[in-house]
């Protein structure tokens, strides 16, 4: 008799062990003469060598199974254990399974042709109105390159320009007055990462959260790097951020034009740089419109009634200037 220990590394342990420990249950059911206790992410198992060492290698194949379906149904482990192929999954074009195995994918032709100029450029601009899911397959893009070993760590990154209000009057210590900002980042992380994970990744620094202006003075290698609202960067914070990159790692950039919140005076950094850039080697440039939006469906009817209200009121000083014109000679 022996005693193997199995580290469960790859997945939430909680996830693995399955509700009320169900996962556990039915791995004693299926080996009956091993003695198996579970506390954390160690597994321990007491038997014979053969038996012992068969079950450590089946616990093997259901992490990487979980690590990628972020599931693991109980049919799965039945398959498993007895030798065979688990079932297929559709997977639809799958960027990625987030929580509770639901497949994250291109819902609109822009979002995959997203993918494919991230797989295919270092530099990739994503532009375009909110609700179009820029951000959100991004970030997918940065887990998935995440878990394929692609990259040692992700960073993402927002300026914290405030849309009305002001960093000073809010409670709480820099980190407090910033996380705000930056929460459209954690929600969209909190969809595709067991929580017990993301805090690993977020302690140990292997996925980090900050505002621009952390980024001065770091060249980030091994790493999967997004901008988001870069609309609000200016011109010297972006080109900051941009001359970031280091050896083996890719860069998003998101943005939306039309929604600059920077004091009037202030060249959107954004901007300047998709004019400077363009024709660049090795930069990609996706464009969303409004049929992108994958939100509320009343969202898209609210971002075309601001576009027409946009253009009516440009009318009616093209009008007024037109007139004061006439009126001065």
């Amino acid at each position: 008799m022996i005693e193997r220990i199995v580290i469960i590394d790859k997945v939430d342990p909680v996830q693995f062990y399955g509700v009320n420990n169900a996962n556990m249950h039915l791995l004693k059911n299926l080996f009956p003469k091993l003695r198996i206790s579970a506390r954390g992410s160690v597994v321990r198992v007491v038997g014979e060598e053969s038996e012992t060492a068969e079950f450590e290698a089946h616990i093997r194949e259901l992490c990487d199974y979980a690590e990628q379906y972020n599931a693991l149904p109980e049919d799965v482990i039945i398959d498993i254990v007895k030798g065979e192929a688990p079932r297929e999954r559709k997977t639809d074009g799958a960027i990625i399974y987030g929580v509770n195995g639901k497949p994250i994918s291109a819902r609109t032709p822009n979002q995959a042709k997203l993918i494919e100029t991230f797989d295919t450029h270092d530099l990739t601009f994503a532009l375009g109105p909110a609700g179009t899911g820029k951000t959100y397959i991004a970030i997918a893009l940065a887990v998935r390159a995440l878990k394929n070993r692609q990259a040692r760590k992700i960073i993402l990154s927002r300026p914290a320009v405030e849309a009305g209000e002001k960093l000073g009057f809010l409670p709480g210590d820099m980190k407090d007055k910033i996380d705000p900002y930056l929460q459209p980042l954690y929600d969209a992380l909190e969809d595709m990462i067991p929580a017990v994970k993301l805090k690993e990744y977020m302690e140990t620094k292997v996925i980090q959260i900050a505002p621009l202006a952390f980024m001065r003075g770091r060249t980030l290698n091994d790493a999967i790097i997004l901008l988001d609202e870069a609309q609000n960067t200016t011109t010297h914070q972006i080109k900051m951020f941009l001359t970031r990159l280091g050896m083996n790692a890719k860069m998003i950039v998101t943005g939306d034009v039309t929604q600059i919140d920077l004091p009037r005076a202030t060249a959107s950094g954004l901007v300047q740089a998709l004019k400077i850039l363009e024709g660049v080697h090795g930069v990609g440039r996706i464009e969303f419109g409004k049929k992108d939006i994958v939100r509320h469906h009343l969202v898209q009817r609210i971002v075309e009634a601001y576009e027409k209200y946009d253009r009516e009121t440009e009318a009616a000083r093209e009008i007024e200037r037109a007139a004061s014109q006439l009126d001065s000679q």
